[in-house]
């Protein structure tokens, strides 16, 4: 049995670094990378960003895709997965407090009217200019989880009044949590920040389309870091024009790398970064190594996937 590693990706972390990561936690762990495969046969394990198709053709004895990340809807979604492939996530530490940081920096930056004075200064102008007052702000986390959860957190002990929602019921000390579908509207309509930290799937999917968009506070910013197919982008766009909410700043779009001739790029009512909220795994990279120990021990895996929940 052995495990591979490979993300496919240039510009984040190598698969020979993560796999070096994942050996240092579990010394003696057969942990390979496409360069280092030899007989493909012997994979049972593979930890991925994205599910390719040669993964599975080329790996015939595969049992458990591992996701280098909390997302699995791409992996969930891939026409040629087996029934009986299991799916493992990742639920660490390290990207949850990124992630909750985000949304921190970007709501402070609209707290504290830093694109105002930064054209202010282009223009050498001495503006004063009276920040939002924190405590009289209300910040709306939608979906409570290990990064929601967080989030709400770290809102609160700034001093924001927060407002929670969930599919079903949470407690946070110091949030004041809604749950279901009949609540969503009450609390986008108290927001002034609305942070989105779901997951996708069939009932988040297109979420934020045109009538919950209309449904914010006007002059509101609505933040996502959660999965990019969770806003209708043509409705948003439509719902900036009017000013409903105000601002977007989104960290994940429903295409990634986002296309040059989106509109999004140049709308002045939004704000891009790169997917970048959540960048480190920290020892995260440990639950990997313990997930191949217990595939390979027949134990209960850490953070399996429920196929049909979607999370």
């Amino acid at each position: 049995m052995a495990l591979l590693i490979d993300t496919g990706l240039s510009d984040w972390m190598s698969d020979a670094e993560i796999a070096e990561s994942v050996r240092n936690s579990a010394p003696g762990l057969d942990v390979r990378t496409p360069e280092s495969l030899g007989n493909a046969d012997e994979v049972t394990m593979i930890a991925v960003v994205g599910l390719r198709d040669d993964h599975l053709t080329q790996l015939p004895n595969l049992q458990l895709v591992q996701k280098l990340g909390a997302g699995v809807e791409t992996i969930l979604s891939h026409p040629a997965l087996p029934d009986h492939m299991r799916i493992a996530r990742l639920k660490p530490d390290a990207p949850a407090q990124g992630i909750a940081e985000w949304f921190l920096a970007y709501i402070l930056c609209t707290q504290r009217n830093m694109a105002f004075h930064e054209a202010a200064q282009q223009r050498a102008e001495w503006a004063p200019k009276a920040p939002i007052f924190s405590p009289e702000t209300v910040v709306g986390v939608l979906g409570l989880g290990h990064i929601g959860g967080r989030t709400a957190r770290m809102l609160h002990a700034v001093g924001f009044k927060v407002l929670g929602w969930s599919r079903s019921p949470k407690q946070i000390d110091g949030v004041t949590c809604y749950h279901g579908a009949d609540t969503l509207s009450e609390t986008l309509g108290q927001c002034d920040h609305v942070c989105a930290i779901l997951p996708s799937t069939p009932d988040t999917i297109g979420m934020f389309d045109a009538a919950m968009l209309a449904q914010m506070k006007p002059g509101s910013q609505l933040l996502n870091a959660g999965r990019g197919d969770l806003i209708d982008e043509t409705a948003l766009i439509a719902a900036l024009d009017r000013g409903t909410p105000g601002h977007a700043v989104l960290d994940v779009t429903s295409q990634e790398p986002l296309p040059a001739d989106s509109p999004l790029w140049q709308h002045p009512g939004v704000t891009i970064t790169p997917h970048v909220s959540g960048w480190y795994l920290g020892d995260a990279l440990a639950e990997v190594a313990q997930n191949y120990q217990n595939l390979t021990a027949g134990t209960p895996l850490l953070h399996e996937v429920d196929r049909l929940r979607g999370y």
